[in-house]
């Protein structure tokens, strides 16, 4: 009889979860049709609650920026308190960071699945003119999410200067608690606020792109 290891279940063990999870993505969309929720439905929510996530990421970055203002703009003594301010605001910033991401992929998880569906779809017309017709609608609809996604990976790339910039300057803070960092962090302002600046084009642009294309899938 072979003998197992302990790391050779626990090898087994964590390759059967891989693959249950990733089994997971098709049954879901399929529990949902049943009920009457279609991939195209889940695709605009999804699409949706991206856009959300970005006009949150721009109230919260705005906030970041103004706590940092005020703190280099800082006539007290208590160092440690703006510390924690701005290291509070960051770790916010963060986590919209991670939130937009995430939104972003569950985006591009069930615009896959929706597209193959669709392809697939088409083989089995048997009307020649209604096959033309979808694979025209279908080309058309790709080429909008296309657009509509290469504006939301920007606006998700553009908060990544904002990210270090702003990381780097509550760490020199954090070492530094005197009247020398605050200086430091002075000139360190102008940067940061171009950036965001940057930041808050990309995600106006991305939003007005997420807008244009739910209008677009509603009505089509």
């Amino acid at each position: 009889m072979t003998k197992h290891t302990p790391i050779d279940l626990y090898s087994a063990l964590f390759a059967a979860v891989l693959l249950l999870i990733a089994g997971c993505t098709n049954p879901y969309y399929g529990a949902m049709e049943k009920v009457g929720v279609h991939k195209r439905d889940i695709m605009v929510d999804r699409v949706e609650s991206a856009r959300d996530a970005q006009q949150d990421a721009q109230e919260q970055f705005k906030s970041a920026l103004e706590q940092f203002d005020s703190v280099v703009s800082l006539e007290e003594t208590d160092l440690k308190k703006a510390y924690d301010q701005l290291d509070d605001e960051y770790e916010d910033c963060v986590a919209i960071a991670d939130k937009v991401s995430a939104r972003i992929d569950k985006v591009e998880s069930v615009s896959d699945a929706l597209f193959d569906e669709w392809q697939d779809e088409i083989k089995l017309y048997e009307n020649k003119e209604l096959a033309r017709s979808s694979k025209k609608q279908l080309t058309e609809t790709r080429a909008r999410y296309v657009d509509m996604l290469s504006h939301m990976q920007d606006a998700e790339k553009s908060m990544e200067p904002v990210l270090r910039i702003f990381r780097d300057n509550v760490l020199f803070l954090k070492h530094n608690l005197n009247a020398q960092a605050i200086g430091s962090l002075q000139d360190e302002f102008a940067g940061l606020e171009l950036e965001i600046d940057k930041l808050i084009d990309r995600m106006n642009e991305a939003i007005e792109s997420s807008n244009a294309f739910i209008a677009d899938m509603q009505t089509s």
